[in-house]
């Protein structure tokens, strides 16, 4: 049996399939696409699912495929078995209505025992215990003896989820103890595999029944074939290992894990643990950054993190005190990225993506574990076993100590958590934060007179329908006091019992406007919402006087007004192409529009390309020309949930919610002002896209008359350099073409001349040599060459000094440049070029280094040149044997 590496088996896999007329479709994300039901792709089959159930045609009805998977089920077992992992490939080849088991076994056999070349005499086969369809083929067609054919029943060898398709298994499995005789009943095969002895590695699940309601298994008109191999399983088959973590790419990271540690693997049980945890975790997390998953706390992201802090904190437990897991990726990415070429794309933002959530946690973690200790002492001092929920809590809401870290540090120490004190604490938590929204205002500061606004005091926005009304002042504040009026000059805010102002929330600026009656008139300069529902109307008095309980005109600026509502409805359809044009992961995670611009914060794990951002701007005009009617409703929150409307569905939303609907295209939760149909806003154009944090992106974008001012300012540009360049607008590229073209050639003119200046210096350096213990040195200075001339020179003199070093300098206004090179026959003699150039540049304030034939080196000061070139001789004389 061959050796095999766990790469080449891929290969070999998906090669075969595709001989076998198989499509080969890359690895989906672990992003569920369009799939409710599962947080993170956890099998081979999980993104086919519209290809079984219908609801998409498949690109081909044969598929082979190598999924990347994460299950964190058995999260405990991970480090403490041979074969539990989080992360894990599935080889699977799947029929969608093709062929059936007549074909799906024999290739399956055929690929184990004369590609793989398993001996046959450890391979065993099970299948359901009816199916007799699956024992003739594999018997009488295969060539299996049927006592090495075991029926099952179907807890074994049955798949089935409820109601829907379903159907019996095949397995293969693999004998790893020969020697002990063949297994020859099914209680006996079944003993050997509980004893670890016999492991299934394939499973070919035949699709032929459709479940109903009532229990019926009703044969389908077109069965389907979907098997599922773990590469890592049949890896550790073919190495011949006890274990995943002794297979060749994950034993690489194994290694550098107990380098960094400076451990060795298998002395001490405890370590070896905590070595095979930091082993698995380190390959999820790096692929789950790698598709867009970025920590937080919860949902896909809070497992993430939770790997990534189980692993930094196994780190701890082998005396690993600084941040580490970021240099183990590199490990991950060399093993895997010829398979997947996203981990090499992505190497610098997946390794800042765990150094900054390993800086995070270290910043929490030694005083969140000074207190556990404490806690843990107490409870020994008073023979306890149980920490209490409250002391639980404390550490997680205090310190950032994730409750599953806590246990398992109680667990090594034989105690618990109180689990369910936990959980209410929690909720109280909930409620305090809950409490606190309702009471604290918008500025956040608590003894501000904007918290001591009396509570019955309400205000009703009207300002979706109405952009005027009349209304009564019901507060007036100046100063940080209530007061019972505002005079001419005055600046203060109102409360009043309605309005037509919007006030800032949600990312939309607030309204500006008017406020008067006969008494007064003043400009409302803004608008602030506080979390009690009342509208501040932040007002300069510019005549007259308002008093407490007037009754006034309320008038918003119309024009801005309706250039907000542009952008924010532009807003919407962005969030919605970006999904489509970046992929489901895009989340918003801020935005803010005025009447000037709309800013749009999105998580994504890299800068948009220049054809990205085209199509995405080109999307969003499409939906904006294609006069899409916006509509709004208003529901509960379940009922926005069921209709698929998009929201962080958290605690901020109140049990009746406003949904706006851009045509079928976008569906948003949002309290917002919006347009009335999509072509109000005009041209969408986007000014910039950049990164503000790690994973979090930023696109500013204009609309309507802005973005024709944006564009005419550009078209200024554009002819302006037109103008400068003497050329139309359109020959402007070649234009500049032309001109780097010239300077390139002026360039080489440059280099030449440089070449030359340093040829006449050739001579004179040949008579400058000094003897060193049998060996030539040659030195020199010349002034304004660059690196190449400098470079060339010096093998010039090289490769006419026979048993020679050659150690050069180029001084320009600026810079220090140092070039050294010896002939091979030197270096047995102990010339080493890299050290000699270290030495020489510290002298000149630089530094450098190199191969023993040629190295390089800068310095910093000129003036000490002179002495490093006269030193050299003497660091020769240290070298040479």
């Amino acid at each position: 049996m061959e050796k095999l590496g766990l790469n080449e088996i891929r290969e070999m896999y998906l090669c075969f399939f595709e001989s076998k007329e198989h499509l080969r479709m890359q690895s989906f994300s672990l992003v569920p696409k369009n799939d409710k039901s599962l947080l993170l792709i956890n099998a081979g089959m999980a993104p086919l699912k519209p290809y079984f159930t219908g609801l998409k045609t498949p690109p081909k009805t044969r598929v082979a495929t190598c999924q990347k998977c994460i299950r964190t089920g058995d999260i405990e077992n991970v480090g403490k078995t041979s074969r539990h992992g989080t992360f894990f490939e599935m080889l699977g080849n799947f029929s969608f209505g093709d062929y059936f088991k007549k074909e799906a076994i024999p290739w399956a056999w055929e690929f184990v025992t004369e590609v793989l070349k398993l001996p046959k005499d450890r391979l065993y086969v099970t299948i359901y215990l009816d199916d007799d369809e699956a024992f003739d083929i594999w018997t009488k067609e295969v060539g299996v003896e049927p006592s090495r054919v075991f029926r099952l029943g179907k807890e074994d060898n049955f798949w089935e989820h409820g109601t829907g398709p379903c159907g019996p298994c095949s397995e293969i499995h693999y004998d790893k103890n020969i020697e002990k005789g063949p297994v020859k009943t099914a209680d006996e095969f079944i003993k050997a595999g509980d004893e670890d002895r016999i492991i299934e590695f394939w499973n070919l699940v035949f699709t032929q029944f459709d479940k109903d309601e009532s229990g019926n298994y009703n044969r389908l008109a077109n069965p389907n074939i979907d098997t599922g191999m773990g590469l890592e399983r049949i890896a550790t088959i073919m190495q011949n290992k006890e274990s995943i973590f002794e297979v060749d790419t994950i034993r690489a990271i194994l290694d550098k894990v107990c380098d960094i540690a400076n451990v060795k693997y298998g002395e001490n049980s405890k370590n070896d643990i905590s070595i095979r945890i930091i082993t698995d975790h380190i390959r999820s997390v790096t692929f789950m950054i790698s598709d867009g998953i970025l920590p937080s706390n919860e949902g896909r992201g809070y497992v993430l993190r939770r790997l990534l802090r189980r692993a930094a904190k196994h780190g701890k437990s082998l005396g690993i005190n600084n941040a580490f897991l970021y240099k183990l990726t590199d490990v991950v990415i060399d093993n895997s990225c010829g398979n997947y070429p996203e981990l090499s794309e992505k190497r610098d933002y997946i390794k800042k993506i765990i150094s900054l959530e390993e800086q995070r946690f270290d910043e929490t973690l030694d005083s969140g574990m000074q207190i556990l200790n404490e806690f843990m002492n107490d409870m020994f001092e008073k023979k306890q076993t149980v920490l209490s929920g409250e002391r639980a809590f404390k550490l997680y809401d205090t310190y950032g100590f994730p409750v599953e870290l806590t246990e398992e540090i109680l667990e090594e120490k034989g105690m618990s958590a109180d689990l369910k004190e936990f959980e209410n604490e929690m909720e109280m938590q909930r409620k305090r934060a809950r409490a606190a929204r309702e009471e604290t205002n918008y500025m956040g500061a608590e003894d501000t007179i904007l918290n001591k606004i009396p509570l019955d005091i309400e205000t009703v926005f009207e300002g979706y329908n109405n952009i005027k009304t009349t209304s009564r002042v019901t507060l007036l504040i100046k100063d940080e006091e209530f007061v019972s009026s505002l005079n001419e000059g005055d600046s203060g805010i109102i409360v009043v019992k309605n309005t037509p102002f919007y006030a800032e929330m949600g990312g939309q600026v607030g309204d500006t406007g008017f406020a008067y009656n006969n008494s007064f008139k003043a400009n409302v300069v803004g608008c602030k919402n506080n979390i009690s529902g009342k509208i501040l109307h932040f007002v300069e008095v510019k005549e007259g006087s308002i008093k407490l309980d007037d009754t006034i005109s309320l008038c918003i600026d119309e024009q801005r007004r309706k250039k907000i509502r542009r952008n924010h409805t532009a807003t919407h359809i962005l969030d919605e192409v970006l999904r489509k044009v970046l992929g489901e992961h895009v989340h918003q995670s801020g935005s803010y529009l005025d009447d000037e611009r709309l800013r749009f914060d999105f998580n994504h794990f890299q800068a948009l390309s220049h054809d990205e951002l085209k199509k995405v701007e080109r999307l969003v005009n499409e939906n904006i020309m294609k006069g899409l009617e916006v509509k709004t409703r208003i529901m509960n929150l379940e009922q926005a949930k069921e209709i698929g409307a998009v929201a962080l569905f958290d605690d901020k939303y109140k049990d009746e919610v406003r949904v706006v609907s851009i045509g079928d295209f976008s569906m948003e939760l949002c309290g917002g002002t919006h347009a009335d149909n999509s072509s109000e806003i005009g041209l969408f154009k986007i000014i910039s896209e950049t990164g503000i944090a790690a994973g979090i992106r930023r696109i500013e974008a204009v609309t309507g008359f802005k973005a024709l001012d944006f564009i005419e300012d550009k078209t200024d540009l554009l002819k302006q350099a037109a103008d400068k360049l003497k050329c139309s607008e359109k020959e402007i590229p070649h234009k500049i073409d032309l001109q780097l073209q010239e300077l390139k050639e002026k360039e080489k003119q440059i280099e030449k001349l440089n070449s030359k200046l340093a040829g006449s210096a050739e001579e004179d350096i040949m008579k400058n040599v000094k003897e060193i213990k049998g060996i030539k040195l040659f030195t020199g200075i010349v002034k304004d060459v660059d690196n190449d001339a400098l470079r060339s020179l010096a093998d010039k003199i090289r490769s006419k000094g026979g048993d020679c070093v050659v150690l050069l300098c180029s001084l320009t206004k600026d810079r220090v440049q140092f070039v050294a090179m010896a002939a091979k026959s030197t270096l047995a003699k102990g010339v080493h070029c890299g050290k000699l150039i270290k030495e020489v540049a510290a002298i000149a304030g630089g530094s450098g280094g190199g191969r023993p034939d040629m190295a390089q080196a800068g310095g910093k000061l000129p003036e000490k040149v002179d002495e490093a070139i006269e030193k050299s001789s003497v660091i020769m004389e240290t070298l040479v044997k």
